[in-house]
């Protein structure tokens, strides 16, 4: 397994080394069994994998988000090797960008301003910035991403289909622990007791795919939880993953989303229908 650095060590050793077709899994670090799976994924369809590892700061709209945002690099390249990575890209924000960080405006209609761009202002700006930016250092074949940041991988293959076209994105489900929680970065912040909370996000998107009736249960489960003391309720909805648009109809939905807050610490999950 290869570390590289810089943008231009990146791509002068993919073009030296690399043979047949190139898997790209990019990731923000604090790497857990989510980010594994994509991995194996990966390893499985392509004959090169490479993994990038970067806390964009153009995705952050609240500092001190960004300054808590866990850091486990050391850890990282252990499971990156476990799971057969060849190339691990981790660069500096100011190598990727080419200067200072920014990110261009983007509207998209529905997927770049409803549900986690309401709530996250200039989000999915830095999420075109710095994908579009990795996609031209690694030039991947196929990119693969997670399910459980559905909002994100319908940006992507918006940004795909329109700058990209060649890179075929795989998305694949929400990897959980053996209680049910969403297995996240973030996660680690949260207390035994937080933890057990957190699990209610996902306890009420199942009884919401259990009902026939999903536009009442949603109802029920949001009064549910808006009554939760330790839950922090942003959104419960469903949506459709294309439009991803508050106006979706019911029998158009292929997701329920939520997203709370629970000690402090922001969680999204969604359940397919």
């Amino acid at each position: 397994m290869k570390i590289l650095k810089t943008t231009s060590d990146l791509k002068r050793l993919l073009q030296k080394e690399q043979n047949g077709s190139i898997g790209f899994v990019p990731t923000m670090g604090a790497l857990h069994e989510g980010h594994a799976s994509l991995l194996r994924v990966a390893r499985n369809q392509t004959s090169t994998v490479v993994l990038s590892i970067l806390v964009n700061p153009t995705q952050f709209g609240d500092q001190s988000d960004l300054d808590n945002y866990p850091q486990t690099l050391a850890e990282d390249l252990e499971l990156a090797e476990r799971e057969g990575v060849d190339f691990v890209f981790a660069p500096k924000a100011a190598d990727l960008y080419g200067g200072t960080p920014s990110a261009n405006k983007i509207d998209w209609g529905s997927i770049t301003s409803d549900f986690e761009a309401a709530f996250r202002p200039g989000h999915f700006d830095g999420v075109v910035a710095v994908v579009d930016r990795l996609f031209k250092a690694v030039a991947p074949d196929i990119a693969f991403f997670g399910e459980k940041d559905l909002q994100q991988v319908a940006v992507v293959r918006k940004l795909t289909a329109d700058n990209h076209p060649q890179v075929k994105i795989v998305s694949c489900d929400v990897i959980r622990d053996e209680k049910g929680l969403a297995l996240s970065s973030r996660n680690i912040r949260l207390s035994d007791r937080g933890k057990v909370d957190a699990l209610e996000l996902s306890k009420a998107l199942k009884r919401i795919k259990d009902n026939v009736n999903k536009k009442e249960q949603i109802a029920l489960e949001t009064s549910n939880l808006n009554a939760n003391l330790n839950v922090e309720l942003e959104y419960l909805a469903g949506v459709n993953e294309v439009s991803y648009s508050k106006k979706d109809s019911p029998n158009t939905w292929t997701h329920v989303i939520i997203a709370a807050e629970v000690e402090g610490v922001r969680l999204i999950d969604n359940i397919r229908l």
